[in-house]
């Protein structure tokens, strides 16, 4: 168990980030289209998962368009971003947006990543999403780097995530 904040105010995750160094656990997860998703559809890539409480704040959009600029910049690298979102909800704000280098990711038929991730909150206002988080995955889904953000309302350390794909 891990200890965010939200403005301040502890929350409680309900376990751990992967180990740097183990092999990332698998997930299914809900791609646009309303299309089921797993870890092995992107095998032979670098990831990096921006972990987000939801698309509809301005941390999230803004760590999402930034992780956009890079994916454009390196197509080796795959960028997922995973919220309790629909799939609507992330697809209208990508498309608005125009953040073509990322894929949208939602929990929405199971919770089952946030748990197996270690970021899902268990208390507090936001208890059932996720708390901000990113992981660094290597092309054999290794983990690489992680980062669970102290504060939920913060920006990721951007430079540590990306450098952890060179």
């Amino acid at each position: 168990m891990a200890t965010v904040t939200l403005k301040g105010n502890p929350c409680s995750t309900n376990g751990e980030l992967p180990a740097v160094g183990s092999r990332a656990p698998d997930f299914l997860l809900v791609a646009p289209g309303l299309k089921d998703v797993r870890l092995a559809d992107y095998a032979g890539r670098k990831k990096l998962l921006n972990i987000v409480p939801s698309l509809d704040t301005p941390t999230c959009q803004l760590s999402t368009k930034k992780f956009n600029d890079h994916a454009k910049a390196h197509p080796d690298t795959v960028v997922l971003i995973v919220s309790a979102d629909l799939p609507f909800a992330q697809g209208r704000f990508c498309t608005g947006e125009h953040l073509d280098n990322v894929i949208p990711l939602s929990m929405m038929r199971s919770r089952n990543f946030a748990k197996d991730y270690g970021v899902l909150i268990e208390n507090g206002p936001l208890a059932g999403i996720t708390a901000r988080a990113v992981v660094v995955l290597a092309a054999d889904d290794t983990v690489q780097y992680t980062q669970l953000v102290a504060e939920i309302g913060d920006e990721p350390d951007y430079e540590a995530a990306l450098a952890a794909l060179a």
